[in-house]
């Protein structure tokens, strides 16, 4: 709808888990390294959990791609507290049909398959998402599957994808053997501020940007009612393009982020973390302030620093005489020397003009906004953000 009034080749922020939009920050690349790991560790069990929405399903489906012709692999996706005959599962999870009666010929027959497979230098390995809906009966049997493995050949590895509530039934005395079976295991947690702003700008690229379309500040509100969760900074994102599309701003600022978040609070249906309400002065206090620290703390991107510095302009030679200091402008508005509040409209709606829409980048790349601005100096925001040495 809105791809080509941003120039992009496609959706940056569908709720669907695509691998190609797969986006590392710390905490993934480290779960993704650890189940690499617990492949070529061969380790019977390992187990990844993370709340609803935190990226587990995409970064297995990455490693999927990751693997090599010498693995069969097996995904159960599909389950619920119903799921109780696990082998039977298991052999149709790695496309084996079978005429077996009762479970004990089941249990032979995907023994069989495992040891064949084993015979022809493949490794097998069950993937199974959504864990936490397993019953404990359930978790029970799928232990007994990793006893088809003897002591020195390992025939089958099983990967555990759950929620946090897979943790909780994990700890209970009835699956206390199956847990000391599980020799790896993360916990994916929500993403930060700064990654909130990376995994924004990887998606804008990855479908094509060849700008940045989110200001800092708008990125703070994502972050703020998003709580750092990829599912819901998706949902916010998506509908903060469609907004600023309907009011044809090739940018989206603060304003349009809070709208959304507003519009869906009204509506009833608000998934998000935080339950605040959009046009409460804290809320906007609170999200100047995360974008403030973030750049107070030096904790800007290494490879975005590079690239600014690479940007930079030289400093002035000696006999050159000195930039002009005019008075500061913001947005149109003269900006204060203190930290001001945000204007409030006969709307009722805000106008943020404490913080500029240029991104990091830009001012540090000493941007231009125009021919009309050229000889203003540096924002209010500019001077206040400013990374120092």
């Amino acid at each position: 709808m809105y791809e080509s009034f941003f120039g992009l080749r496609e959706k940056p922020f569908s709720l669907l888990p695509d691998p190609d939009f797969l986006f590392m920050s710390s905490k993934h690349s480290l779960a993704l390294s650890i189940l690499e790991y617990s492949l070529a560790g061969q380790a019977g069990f390992c187990a990844i959990t993370g709340d609803i929405g935190s990226g587990k399903t995409t970064l297995i489906r990455s490693l999927l791609r990751r693997i090599g012709r010498d693995v069969t692999l097996g995904l159960i996706s599909n389950t619920h507290s119903g799921l109780t005959d696990i082998t039977a599962w298991a052999l149709a999870a790695f496309g084996r049909a079978t005429n077996a009666q009762t479970d004990a010929e089941i249990y032979q027959e995907l023994m069989h398959f495992l040891i064949s497979e084993y015979g022809a230098g493949r490794r097998c390995i069950l993937v199974v998402d959504e864990a936490q809906n397993l019953t404990v009966e359930a978790l029970e049997e799928l232990r007994l599957l990793s006893n088809i493995n003897s002591d020195k050949d390992l025939l089958l590895q099983i990967i555990l994808v759950g929620q946090p509530e897979l943790l909780v039934k994990l700890k209970s005395p009835e699956l206390t053997q199956f847990a000391q079976r599980i020799s790896i295991s993360y916990h994916l947690t929500p993403l930060n501020y700064l990654d909130t702003r990376r995994y924004i700008r990887h998606r804008l690229e990855v479908a094509g940007a060849k700008r940045q379309i989110f200001s800092d500040t708008a990125v703070g509100a994502v972050q703020f009612f998003s709580g750092g969760v990829p599912r819901v900074i998706n949902s916010i994102c998506d509908m903060s393009m469609v907004y600023a599309l309907a009011d044809s701003k090739t940018e989206v600022e603060l304003e349009t982020v809070l709208r959304v978040i507003a519009d869906r609070q009204a509506s009833g249906v608000s998934p998000f973390i935080r339950d605040e309400r959009a046009d409460d002065p804290a809320v906007m206090r609170e999200i100047t302030a995360m974008v403030r620290e973030a750049v107070e703390l030096h904790a800007v991107p290494d490879e975005e620093e590079r690239s600014s510095e690479a940007r930079r302009p030289a400093e002035a030679s000696p006999g050159r005489e000195p930039a002009v200091d005019p008075q500061p402008y913001l947005n149109g508005h003269a900006a204060p020397d203190g930290y001001p509040e945000p204007e409030v409209q006969p709307d009722g709606q805000y106008r943020d003009v404490r913080i500029d829409p240029l991104s990091l980048d830009e001012y540090r790349a000493g941007a231009k906004r125009g021919a009309a601005e050229a000889t203003h100096r540096p924002s209010w925001f500019q001077r206040t953000f400013r990374r120092t040495s």
